[in-house]
């Protein structure tokens, strides 16, 4: 297979954090719905749980929102649900028939999307544009990262210069496998860290990802000295305690901080291992399975606005 020459997630966490510098990201008034359901797939899915966390919402992805809906149609018919929020990047693929459906429960939609002119965004009642660049397919730093950017309010620039100073311990590149430690109220971000090691890694590297108090609950039984266990904050009890990386936070932080620090340390991994996802990329893209209703194959550069 041939190796595409692509960067490294690492480079585009901090091409995306250069462009929120400088592009403003639009603010979502979530006001507007009284109780809605957020759908989303992948870390549209997560992206959603972290902007909408802190207020009452019915979660959905792709799998069961038929279901859901169903399950809470009297809610819906007497507008106690009053909503629904649909999380696309591309506003394709399954966000287009989630669309719909919103749309024939007599639902207000709303789609927080990065492409204005999506076919998903032809139904939605309402379209909020969030602005992304030019990235390899499944990489979505810019797309979801300046969602959650708009949601905190954190400046990008505080958060680049933070993931400048961040220096490798020793030997980093020799170990087989990696734990993130993160702390408890940006725990959200784990699952989307899991679904980086799918993408980047599959079966080659191991990365897990758990909150402080997840990991607690037996992660950390079997002890091994070519597993670096990544904290941010303090570690006293999780991993072998001479391979663990304690890595400060400063006193205010927020979740588009842990995960963009996150995807940069994956990216390095991702830097120090073999070319796993350039190697194979481009004939998942071509040979993979399609996304439902799509004939066209996904392309490896996914387009900017």
């Amino acid at each position: 297979m041939k190796t595409v020459n692509l960067p490294n997630l690492n480079d585009t966490v901090l091409k995306a954090l250069n462009f929120f510098i400088k592009h403003k990201t639009p603010r979502f008034n979530q006001k507007m719905l009284r109780l809605p359901i957020v759908v989303g797939s992948g870390n549209a899915y997560h992206t959603g749980q972290i902007i909408f966390s802190g207020r009452p919402v019915i979660m959905a992805n792709e799998s069961n929102f038929k279901k859901i809906s169903a399950s809470y149609k009297n809610l819906i018919k007497n507008k106690t649900i009053d909503g629904a929020v649909i999380i696309s990047a591309s506003g394709e693929k399954d966000s287009v028939w989630e669309t719909k459906l919103s749309k024939k429960l007599g639902l207000a939609t709303i789609l927080l999307t990065c492409s204005p002119d999506s076919t998903a965004a032809q139904f939605a009642d309402q379209t909020i544009i969030y602005p992304k660049l030019p990235e390899p397919y499944t990489y979505n730093v810019s797309t979801y990262l300046g969602m959650i950017l708009s949601a905190t309010g954190e400046n990008p620039n505080t958060i680049k210069k933070i993931l400048q100073q961040i220096r490798l311990p020793k030997n980093f590149s020799q170990y087989q496998a990696y734990s993130f430690i993160l702390p408890d109220d940006a725990g959200l971000v784990a699952p989307m860290l899991e679904i980086k090691k799918h993408e980047l890694f599959g079966p080659h590297v191991s990365v897990r990802a758990f909150s402080d108090g997840e990991a607690r609950h037996a992660k950390f039984v079997n002890k091994w000295d070519k597993e670096l266990v990544i904290s941010f904050g303090k570690n006293k009890y999780f991993g072998d305690a001479k391979h663990r990386w304690e890595i400060n936070l400063p006193k205010k932080y927020s979740t588009g901080l842990i995960m963009a620090l996150s995807y940069y340390i994956i990216g390095l991994i991702q830097k120090n291992k073999p070319a796993y996802y350039k190697k194979n990329i481009a004939d998942f893209c071509q040979t993979g399975p399609l996304a439902y209703g799509e004939e066209k194959p996904f392309p490896i550069i996914v387009p900017g606005q």
